[in-house]
């Protein structure tokens, strides 16, 4: 009877171990494109951006009346839009993807939606579909498509939240206005999925429901079903494919394998004329090699003006980032998290064989750079993107200690880049780090 039991068991066992590890094997496959991407551009786009102020947000929170709001649609002119300029830069950011907000939760729609008129086409100045071009580009360009998409609708009649202390109904008690409401955000995103089949659906406020009031398993699978391939971030409550902290770089590395952090270059998403408080150039390069160090991806905020034209603050900082991401891609693109902080006090990468460990020098090291616990010998150092070859010394490495010693590397000053410098470290094999307490002497 019990080898029977065992029997039984494994039968059943086996099969779905076996569909576990093709469920595995077909995600690691589908997001390999976003682990390799690193970098993307996050595009704040809409109404609020023709008064400057916060989306969506300044009439939620009372800031604004939502009539005024609204009134911005006079102003939505999107008269110098150009969205092969929008596109050229973010090819020379060294972006590999970029996600457009299709519709925050201010509700105003940038494509021809037949759900309802609150958007570009039907309700605004520009009086033109201004997502479709800007999708088309990237795809020409082949870049990825990512799709920014609002659960919530504040401006909806139908939707239950419209601003901070004020509640339209109850889910339990009007239903059917739910249900209206529903079908009115299902059907959006299946005009996206058919429309633009994005590589990339970036979800926001699903706070204000549950799973299974918003019908996340249902609304997954109807864009899988579209596109088994595409991706979903984490704010469609338990269906993401992948997490996105926001604005902070996190302090301890995230667990789930596979993130993003989204980032403002300012303060504000959207375009605000009176925020001028931008990250520099340097700055921004810093987060981002931590951010790849650490395994994720960085996406990059902008906020174009309501007239289309990108702020000039943003775009230099575009500009002087893709000097930098261009000289150094070999770091960048398609690599793996790097070694822990106590070998090297900066931001690591490695190849994706672990062969290369790439090491991210911040500003001027005097002279030298130090490597703790390598167990691997170093066959050639390089800068990258500069090519002088370097050289190295291995000091404290005895005969009697496991301890493989500290290693100097020599890094003169003419070789440094403007902003952050990248040496490139091939070893004999497969990273090998010396991760034990160290070693007493008991006899010499």
């Amino acid at each position: 009877m019990k080898k029977l039991i065992i029997a039984i068991s494994l039968l059943v066992y086996l099969p779905m171990h076996a569909q576990m590890q093709d469920s595995f094997a077909r995600k690691e496959k589908k997001m390999q494109w976003f682990k390799d991407a690193k970098l993307g551009i996050f595009i704040h786009w809409g109404l609020y951006a023709v008064d400057g102020i916060d989306e969506s947000w300044s009439f939620f929170n009372g800031y604004i009346s939502h009539k005024d709001y609204l009134k911005q649609t006079k102003g939505f002119s999107a008269k110098k839009y150009d969205p092969q300029a929008w596109v050229q830069l973010i090819m020379e950011s060294g972006a590999r993807y970029s996600v457009i907000t299709s519709k925050h939760h201010d509700g105003f729609a940038l494509w021809d939606t037949k759900f309802g008129q609150l958007n570009a086409v039907k309700g605004s100045a520009a009086k033109k579909d201004v997502l479709t071009p800007f999708v088309n580009e990237l795809r020409e360009n082949q870049l990825k498509v990512g799709i920014y998409y609002s659960l919530p609708d504040w401006s909806y009649e139908d939707y239950t939240h419209f601003t901070r202390d004020s509640i339209r109904y109850k889910i339990e008690e009007e239903p059917n206005r739910w249900k209206k409401f529903l079908n009115y955000y299902q059907g959006q995103l299946k005009e996206l999925s058919e429309n633009y089949n994005p590589d990339l659906y970036w979800f926001d406020g699903d706070w204000e429901h549950n799973s299974k009031e918003w019908e996340a398993p249902k609304v997954r699978q109807m864009l899988l079903d579209k596109n088994p391939n595409t991706i979903l971030n984490s704010r469609l409550r338990d269906q993401g494919d992948y997490a996105t902290p926001e604005q902070g770089m996190p302090i301890t590395k995230p667990k789930s394998k596979f993130w993003e952090l989204c980032m403002t270059m300012n303060n504000s998403w959207g375009f605000q004329k009176n925020d001028i408080d931008y990250k520099t150039t340097g700055q921004i390069i810093g987060i981002f090699s931590d951010v790849i160090a650490n395994g994720g991806n960085l996406l990059l905020d902008i906020g174009p003006k309501a007239d289309g034209t990108i702020p000039k603050e943003q775009v230099d900082i575009l500009k002087g980032l893709g000097r930098w991401t261009n000289k150094h891609q070999e770091a960048i693109y398609g690599t793996v998290a790097g070694i822990p902080k106590e070998h090297f006090y900066g931001p690591t990468t490695l190849s994706k064989d672990r062969s290369i460990l790439y090491l991210f020098v911040k500003g001027n090291p005097k002279g030298e750079v130090v490597v703790r616990g390598l167990k691997n010998k170093i066959n050639r150092i390089w800068v990258v993107g500069q090519g002088s070859k370097l050289s190295h010394k291995v000091v404290g490495k005895v005969y009697w200690s496991h301890y493989p010693g500290i290693t100097y590397i020599n890094v003169p000053d003419h070789v440094l880049d403007e902003e952050m410098t990248v040496l490139a470290l091939l070893l004999d094999g497969k990273v090998d780090l010396y991760r034990e307490d160290g070693a007493v002497i008991e006899s010499n």
